[in-house]
C-alpha cells in the first residue's frame, strides 16, 4: 500500500517522458536545419531551388573575405526586339506657324506630332505622318531622338485619309521602317505604338497592347457641316495613343509597320481605344503623295447630297422617289464633260447602287469610288429619275485641275 506525504497530490511528479520527447524533437530540428544548409548550394546550382546563393566561389581565396559580385541581366523579349527594329525610324514632326505681333513676325511651334521614316533613297529620306499634324504649317521640322531638328518639305497631303508625306535630307537617318501586312491582323494580336505623346519631351515613347478590332468604320465630317463625308476604316487597339502620337507607328510583334496612329476617342467615359490607319490602305496614298504630290483618284463629276439630308417634301415632289427608297444620294450638279455627263446622268437623279452594291450615303459612294475603283475602270450606276429605276455605265477618268 502506497503512502503519500502530507500536502502531496498523486501524479504530481515531473513528466520525464515528455521532457525526453521535446529534447529529441529539438535535436532533430537542429540536425535537419544543418543538413538543409549544407545541401542548399547544390540544390540552387541544379536549379531545384529558385534562389541566389553565396558559395565559396564568392570568397577571396587568400583572405577569405566575401567578394560582392554584380549581376547583369540581359532582358531581351519579343517586344524589345520589335521596338529596336523600328524605334529609330519614328521621329517628331513640328508644325511651325508664323504669328504676327505688334513688334514683329514670330515663328512658333504650333503643334507637335509624330512621323515614320519609310524610305531612304540617295540623299533623301521620306516620312509619312498625318495630314492634321502638318495642317496650316508655314514650315515643318523633323526632330530626331538625339534632339537634332532638320527642315522638311511637304511633298503632298490628303485630308480624306489624314495622311501626308515629307522629304528630308537623309544625313541623320539610321533606320527605315519595314512595311507589314495589315490584312493579316487578328483580334488579340499584340501590337506596339511608338510616338511622341504630349510633345518631344516624351519622344520615342513605347506602349503595348493588342488589336482590339479590325475593319472598324469611323464616320468623318471633313467639312464641319455635321454630316459624314467619309468613312475611315481603322485598326482599333488598346495601346495608349495620346495627343502627339498622331502620325506615329503601330507595329506588330515582328517590328513591322502595320498602321499609322491617327486619332484617339478622347471622352471621359472612354479609355483604351486607340485608332490607326491600316498600312495596306495607306500605302497607295503614300505612293501617290510621294510621286505626284496628290492622290490620283477616279473622277465621276457630280455634286451630291445624301437622301437623309433631303426633306420629305423634296423627296416626293422634286425627286419623285417611291416611298420605299430612303437610301442613296441625290445629284445636285453634273460637271460638263465629266464621266457622269457622258454617261447621261442629270440633275435630280438619285444614285442608289454602284456596281450593284447599295449606296447608302455620300460616304459609301466615295468609299466605293475611291477604294474599289481605279482610273480607267468602268462602273455601273443604278439610279432613279422621275420615279423610274434606270442604269448606265460610266468610264472613270482622272480629274484634271
Amino acid at each position: 500500500m502506497e503512502h503519500y506525504d502530507e500536502g502531496q497530490e498523486p501524479n504530481s511528479r515531473p513528466p520525464k517522458r515528455r521532457r525526453g520527447y521535446f529534447a529529441s524533437a529539438l535535436v532533430g530540428a537542429i540536425i535537419g536545419a544543418l543538413i538543409v544548409l549544407l545541401l542548399m548550394p547544390a540544390l540552387v546550382r541544379n536549379g531545384i531551388l529558385p534562389y541566389g546563393w553565396m558559395t565559396d566561389e564568392n570568397r577571396d581565396e587568400q583572405t577569405g573575405s566575401t567578394i560582392q559580385k554584380s549581376v547583369s541581366l540581359d532582358v531581351t523579349t519579343a517586344v524589345t526586339k520589335a521596338v529596336s527594329e523600328v524605334n529609330a525610324a519614328v521621329v517628331g514632326v513640328v508644325n511651325i506657324q508664323n504669328s504676327e505681333s505688334f513688334w514683329n513676325d514670330e515663328r512658333t511651334d504650333a503643334g507637335t506630332g509624330s512621323g515614320v521614316i519609310y524610305k531612304k533613297q540617295g540623299n533623301k529620306a521620306y516620312i509619312v505622318t498625318n495630314y492634321h499634324v502638318i495642317k496650316g504649317a508655314n514650315e515643318i521640322e523633323v526632330s530626331f531622338s538625339n534632339g537634332t531638328r532638320v527642315s522638311a518639305k511637304i511633298l503632298g497631303s490628303d485630308d480624306l485619309m489624314d495622311l501626308a508625306v515629307l522629304e528630308i535630307d537623309a544625313g541623320h537617318v539610321t533606320k527605315v521602317a519595314t512595311f507589314g501586312n495589315s490584312d493579316k491582323l487578328k483580334a488579340g494580336e499584340p501590337v506596339i505604338a511608338i510616338g511622341n505623346p504630349l510633345g518631344l519631351q516624351f519622344s520615342g515613347s513605347v506602349t503595348q497592347g493588342v488589336v482590339s478590332g479590325i475593319n472598324r468604320v469611323i464616320p468623318q465630317d471633313l467639312n464641319g457641316d455635321g454630316n459624314p463625308d467619309w468613312q475611315s476604316e481603322v485598326i482599333q487597339t488598346d495601346a495608349a495613343i495620346n495627343p502627339g502620337n498622331s502620325g506615329g507607328a503601330l507595329v506588330n510583334i515582328d517590328g513591322e509597320l502595320i498602321g499609322i496612329n491617327s486619332m484617339k476617342i478622347a471622352q471621359e467615359a472612354v479609355e483604351g481605344i486607340g485608332l490607326a490607319i491600316p498600312i495596306n490602305m495607306a500605302r497607295p496614298i503614300i505612293n501617290d503623295l510621294e510621286r505626284y504630290g496628290e492622290v490620283r483618284r477616279p473622277y465621276l463629276g457630280v455634286s451630291t447630297l445624301s437622301l437623309s439630308e433631303v426633306s420629305g417634301y423634296h423627296l416626293k415632289e422634286t425627286l419623285k422617289l417611291p416611298h420605299d427608297v430612303v437610301n442613296g444620294v441625290a445629284v445636285l450638279k453634273v460637271e460638263p464633260g465629266s464621266p457622269a455627263a457622258k454617261a447621261g446622268l442629270k440633275e435630280y437623279d438619285v444614285i442608289v447602287e454602284l456596281d450593284h452594291s447599295k449606296v447608302r450615303d455620300i460616304a459609301t459612294l466615295r468609299k466605293h469610288l475611291y477604294i474599289e475603283k481605279e482610273i480607267g475602270d468602268k462602273m455601273n450606276v443604278t439610279f432613279y429619275r422621275d420615279g423610274k429605276k434606270k442604269s448606265t455605265e460610266v468610264k472613270l477618268t482622272r480629274q484634271m485641275k
